[in-house]
């Protein structure tokens, strides 16, 4: 970052020059030109915006014209606030507020959504610096760099992290990260159900095991379509699932089962290789801190029993 720390400094003396007259500064203002040229000629955005007693660029670099459109760096100027109307996320919008408020740790880069000419929100990376006058805050000066290809790296490294591979549901790892989240950290009414695939070494044994994944990632499907708002869907084993509802009822629970069953008929009322048959337990708590442990063993155990019923019945 020490780059971007002297291009700042290089940034603020020409601003300062610039402010001067130019016949008393002719020579110093022209020496610092071929710096302007460099600073105007990254891909990152510079800016020194005063705060006080209006909001007002004092610098800009162009380079935002290539970000948000052809005008854009004037359009700013003449209208600072258009940023908070128009470029930056909802979700993001107090990101700047707190900064113009001085309310943010300068020392660490802010994040923040900007839409761009197309009209799709890009992520930047920002390192702002606090300019402050006996009065306190009454300027930010910061370098922006739009990072959208490392988010999106991140983001799928995080998906690959938590998600199974053949379903892409969540996977075991994160299952017991929320089991231990909800036990300990956050008390909310919750279920939790487990489904396990019945037959499928059956189906592994009769058509190979390319047929059973294609029957464990159906099921998959089946699990997340019909899964309530604050559901969870995660395959914990090779032919098990588990699902937790989260600030839920039990007649969301009986009702999710009901439709669940309803998807799976319709899915097996078409000609496959094999059916989808599953077999499921469930508990619920008004209160999930300290629970979490015993659901998950209740629900576990009902699942087994009704498995071991659907075998007697076929024995008999």
């Amino acid at each position: 970052m020490w780059i971007l720390s002297v291009l700042l400094v290089v940034l603020i003396i020409v601003i300062v020059l610039l402010n001067f007259k130019r016949s008393k500064l002719q020579q110093e203002v022209d020496s610092v030109i071929p710096m302007l040229e460099v600073v105007e000629n990254l891909k990152d955005i510079m800016y020194y915006c005063e705060l006080k007693p209006n909001l007002k660029y004092r610098y800009l670099s162009p380079v935002v014209d290539q970000f948000f459109g052809e005008g854009a760096m004037q359009e700013h100027i003449k209208n600072p606030s258009i940023i908070f109307r128009d470029l930056v996320h909802p979700d993001d919008r107090h990101i700047l507020v707190k900064k113009n408020n001085g309310e943010l740790d300068y020392s660490k880069p802010i994040v923040t959504r900007l839409k761009n000419a197309d009209g799709k929100y890009i992520w930047f990376e920002e390192y702002a610096t606090p300019v402050y006058d006996q009065e306190g805050l009454i300027a930010i000066q910061g370098v922006l760099r739009d990072i959208s290809e490392k988010v999106e790296l991140q983001q799928k490294l995080e998906y690959k992290v938590t998600h199974d591979a053949l379903t892409n549901v969540y996977n075991r790892g994160f299952f017991e990260s929320q089991l231990d989240y909800f036990n300990w950290k956050r008390d909310v009414p919750v279920a939790v159900l487990i489904c396990d695939v019945d037959e499928l070494k059956l189906v592994n044994d009769h058509f190979g095991h390319r047929v059973g994944d294609s029957l464990i990632r159906e099921t998959a499907k089946l699990l997340n379509s019909t899964v309530i708002e604050n559901g969870i869907v995660a395959r914990i084993g090779g032919d098990e699932f588990a699902v937790i509802f989260i600030n839920t009822e039990l007649l969301h629970i009986e009702k999710y089962l009901t439709d669940l069953r309803k998807e799976i008929n319709l899915f097996n009322s078409v000609s496959r290789p094999y059916r989808v048959k599953i077999s499921v337990g469930y508990a619920y708590s008004p209160s999930s801190l300290g629970k979490m442990d015993a659901l998950f063993v209740e629900a576990d155990k009902k699942m087994y029993e009704e498995k071991v019923g659907k075998r007697k019945l076929v024995e008999l």
